[in-house]
């Protein structure tokens, strides 16, 4: 039985796995990414009150890794407070205060760096401030932001996999399900990393031609 001959038998498992996969994703992504701009701005702006405090967090949890991170809100966080949270939801819950803080440090860095001469020149110009906003800044932040974005999201889908470990069928726990029924592991695991790489691949190269095409040195010489 070949790679081929499983994804053909077993399309429905993979299928399901992939759909759970997709799922997490469409509901980690947005949360990360509206939360996490509107925190790296109010960051950048507020930066004893927000930013601080948001750096401090952000700062301790890379030193846990994500999936101890998960492991605990699945159990000693839920056993303090004496509930009982469904996986798919705990692990939305952990992945998306990941995404919501790496894309926060992105957003709030890309702010505090954003050089004064581009304001200052818009202002000379006669821009109102709106104006210097909607068609000076916003545009240059997002093409800073947008590749590193792209990437962090990338990130967070293949952290989805921890997932399994707390008994989401996401596409991992079904792949080693499988493999338990034929005891394929070259197989599957190899046709597993073939459909992460169509996902990833495609993301990784947009996000380089992106940085590439449009990222540039702002910093003031």
């Amino acid at each position: 039985m070949d790679i081929f001959d499983i994804l053909a038998k077993y399309r429905g498992e993979f299928l399901q796995g992939l759909l759970v996969t997709l799922k997490l994703c469409l509901l980690i992504w947005p949360i990360g990414i509206l939360v996490g701009t509107a925190l790296g701005a109010a960051g950048a702006r507020w930066k004893v009150g927000i930013g601080l405090p948001s750096k401090v967090i952000s700062f301790t949890l890379s030193g846990i890794p994500i999936l101890v991170f998960l492991f605990w809100l699945h159990y000693p966080l839920q056993s303090l407070l004496g509930i009982v949270v469904q996986p798919f939801y705990t692990a939305v819950a952990a992945l998306s205060i990941v995404n919501t803080l790496l894309v926060a440090d992105l957003i709030r860095g890309v702010l505090n760096d954003f050089p004064n001469q581009y304001v200052m020149a818009a202002q000379v110009c006669g821009l109102s401030h709106r104006q210097t906003v909607l068609q000076i800044q916003l545009p240059i932040i997002f093409r800073q932001v947008l590749p590193n974005l792209l990437l962090i999201q990338v990130t967070m889908l293949q952290a989805t996999l921890f997932a399994s470990l707390i008994s989401v069928d996401e596409i991992f726990r079904i792949a080693q399900r499988i493999n338990s029924e034929v005891y394929r592991p070259v197989e599957i695991y190899t046709a597993l990393a073939v459909l992460f790489l169509a996902v990833c691949l495609p993301m990784h190269g947009i996000a380089y031609w992106l940085k590439a095409r449009f990222t540039r040195d702002l910093s003031e010489r």
